[in-house]
């Protein structure tokens, strides 16, 4: 049984594992460049951030259908479920689809026919969080947004993602403070290959709650003493950093440092079919490569709990972190 956790930063397209990107392909009559699954697989190596978004897009072809949505996310619970993901805050890029296409009704309902579902199917529990690319326009965000008013319903937050390099934070003011009068949480990848002034400017610009990645932190002080004075989350992504060249080897990562100034870190996946590892492959990674003790793997799920979007039902809040404590490592 593995330890309870929550997963806070997952990109539901990064979940496409081969044999889903063939048969999805195969479904809708979407030629992929590949002669089969192991020949895809091997096209997952990545120089960098925008290697691995060259190919992440590619594949975005074989999803049209609302039932392909609901595939790929039904197929991430499953494997999420198994992992001890009690519960996830799923990413998903509108604009990746839209521009090929695919309404934000296809996206949405399809993505809710799985997460609708997902407590009595896998048990997990679900929120969406829908993500502006931060190399397109901010004017591109505003109209996603406006695509999404009807659907709202459904969904918990927003983000920022995508290259993130001479793309501050700045340039979507106007769309977070149309989403914070919208009532919806805020969320941005800040401090991954961007420096800590994206994290500061995420934080004061864009009024975010949590920050995506943030481990260029370390290279603030003073930044790093707000986030724990503030108790701001980040969502780490330790193999993802590996496979993105954001660290060197997972022996480099500053996560035991992170945890050692107080900061509040959990530990998540990312883009999973593409980086090598599911949430719990991380945590197993990163407690065998940095050496983090039986209480720090229950503090990092236990920050996954206290840092997501549950205020809204913190009876279940209270009831995943007894589940945490009560957990008997093996």
């Amino acid at each position: 049984m593995p330890l309870p956790k929550a997963e806070l930063h997952l990109h539901v397209e990064g979940t496409l594992e081969p044999e889903l990107a063939f048969e999805l392909a195969a479904r809708n009559g979407v030629e992929l460049p590949y002669a089969d699954t192991d020949e895809l697989r091997k096209a997952y190596q990545f120089e960098d951030l925008q290697s691995f978004l060259n190919l992440y897009y590619e594949l975005m072809a074989v999803l049209r259908t609302e039932q392909d949505f609901a595939d790929l996310a039904d197929a991430y619970l499953a494997r999420a479920a198994a992992q001890g993901v009690r519960h996830a805050e799923i990413f998903f890029d509108p604009q990746a689809h839209l521009a090929r296409g695919v309404s934000m009704g296809t996206v949405v309902e399809g993505l809710w026919r799985a997460l609708g579902r997902s407590e009595q199917n896998h048990g997990v529990s679900t929120r969406l969080i829908m993500c502006f690319l931060r190399d397109e326009s901010a004017e591109s965000a505003l109209g996603t947004l406006q695509a999404a008013r009807p659907y709202l319903d459904r969904i918990t937050g927003i983000g920022l993602d995508s290259a993130e390099v001479g793309h501050p934070p700045v340039k979507f003011r106007e769309v977070y403070e149309a989403a914070a009068g919208l009532g919806l949480r805020r969320v941005a990848h800040a401090g991954e290959e961007g420096p800590p002034e994206y994290i500061t400017e995420a934080l004061d610009v864009l009024g975010v709650e949590r920050v995506d990645h943030g481990l260029r932190c370390m290279e603030d002080p003073a930044l790093v003493e707000r986030l724990v004075r503030d108790r701001i989350p980040l969502t780490l992504c330790p193999l993802s950093n590996v496979r993105l060249r954001a660290v060197d080897v997972l022996a480099d990562h500053p996560l035991p440092a992170m945890l050692e100034a107080g900061l509040l870190c959990t530990v998540n996946s990312d883009d999973p079919a593409y980086f090598g590892g599911y949430v719990a492959d991380n945590y197993h990674a990163v407690r065998d490569t940095l050496g983090l003790s039986r209480e720090q793997m229950r503090e990092l799920a236990r920050n996954s709990f206290r840092a997501s979007f549950l205020e809204d039902d913190e009876e279940r809040r209270a009831r995943y972190l007894a589940e945490v404590d009560a957990y008997e490592f093996g």
